[in-house]
């Protein structure tokens, strides 16, 4: 993940939902040697198991961030390679943490605290998340769950000097996109938890590295179709995490096969710690309100902002700027730009309470209309600005 600094998406999060348009190898050994064996756990003290009661069949989104331990601990090797380093590390905010878990069973969930705060989620055994944090002293944890409530944790006191804008840019291309349609996939670990909602299940897929048509070389393209009307596909990446950071311009190219197709086009931007989530959920809703619609967090509704938002030309790029910021407490929509064409949104909403896990994350949603008319959208320059 690059990062720059200067100076109805979840984790796995889902998507933003409404009833009238859905949310927001190793080679082997040779024959002669036998094969190596699991890396010995670490010579440490055991942690205290985690019990462990969430399912997908819960209503939520993951297992609830339980108490971190008080010092490094494993029931089975976990590895923190960066930030790297013996004593207290110094470092800029957002902090590159890169871990990866070895459990003898399945992994339940990794997690990155700060002081005690769980600030990022994953259901993988790896990590490789941007971590904002205040400047000062902090205690940074990595600790990882298997499905049995084993459990290993790797303490690490840090000094921040500074915290800059940062700038996460090409994440088109970025490992990680996950995918839903109207429900998660079997493959996923919240199988048939709602997403995407919908009237069904798209027929969608995402190819990044294109290079044509592109900007940069290097787009991403995202097909949509499918036997059902009123079917959507949701893509998110999650990016990291923390709860010292605030504002966000979520930047972006886009272009359209073919304008008249889609029921609305979805760009979404996600923040959640603490049991709260903040969404920035908008979408032009072209054969509904005909406004740029945005996403009420705590009632999980959409709501037409004063802002037009017309169809899009085919085979024309577009180049879309929405400006947010969590200012107490809330989620601020404070302006979108459309080709250079700046409007102000100004709309304040209370974030959706009761989400259990931790990230930030950046999502796009594609909506079928009543024919599920095939459409293709290529997506170049993707960047997250966040300070």
């Amino acid at each position: 993940m690059a990062v720059a600094l200067a100076g109805c998406g979840g984790g796995g999060q889902a998507g933003t939902q409404s009833t009238q348009t859905p949310a927001p190898s190793q080679p082997a050994p040779p024959s002669s040697s036998p094969a190596p064996g699991p890396a010995p756990a670490p010579s440490l003290q055991p942690c205290s198991p985690v019990q462990v009661t969430w399912t997908p069949a819960s209503v939520f989104a993951g297992p609830a961030a339980p108490a971190p331990p008080t010092s490094d601990c494993a029931a089975f090797p976990l590895t923190v390679s960066s930030p790297a380093g013996s004593g207290t590390l110094s470092l800029a905010s957002p902090a590159h943490v890169v871990a990866n878990a070895q459990p003898s069973n399945p992994i339940l969930d990794m997690r990155v605290y700060v002081d005690g705060e769980a600030v990022f989620f994953t259901f993988n055994p790896a990590i490789d998340a941007q971590i904002w944090m205040a400047p000062g002293a902090h205690t940074m944890e990595v600790t990882a769950v298997d499905k049995k409530g084993a459990n290993s944790a790797t303490l690490l006191q840090v000094n921040v000097t500074g915290q800059g804008t940062a700038t996460i840019s090409q994440i088109q291309n970025l490992p990680g996109w996950q995918s839903c349609s109207a429900v998660f996939p079997p493959s996923s670990p919240r199988a048939g938890q709602l997403c995407a909602a919908g009237l069904g299940t798209a027929v969608s897929t995402m190819t990044p590295n294109q290079a044509s048509p592109s900007l940069s070389g290097a787009s991403a393209e995202f097909t949509m179709g499918g036997p059902t009307g009123y079917s959507n596909m949701l893509y998110f990446e999650s990016l990291g995490g923390g709860n010292s950071v605030s504002h966000f311009s979520y930047d972006l190219y886009f272009y359209i096969s073919d304008g008249s197709a889609p029921q609305a086009l979805e760009f979404d931007l996600n923040q959640s710690f603490g049991d709260l989530r903040w969404t920035w959920g908008t979408e032009c809703n072209f054969n509904g309100s005909g406004k740029w619609d945005i996403w009420d967090p705590l009632n999980e509704v959409w709501v037409p902002s004063a802002v037009d938002c017309n169809r899009f030309p085919s085979n024309t790029w577009i180049h879309l700027v929405w400006n947010f910021e969590r200012v107490n407490g809330q989620t601020h929509y404070i302006s979108v730009s459309v080709n250079g064409t700046t409007s102000t949104v100004d709309k304040y909403f209370q974030p959706q309470t009761g989400w259990p896990t931790e990230d930030i994350n950046v999502a796009f949603q594609m909506d079928g209309n009543y024919r599920q008319q095939p459409y293709n959208v290529w997506l170049d320059q993707v960047t997250l600005v966040a300070y």
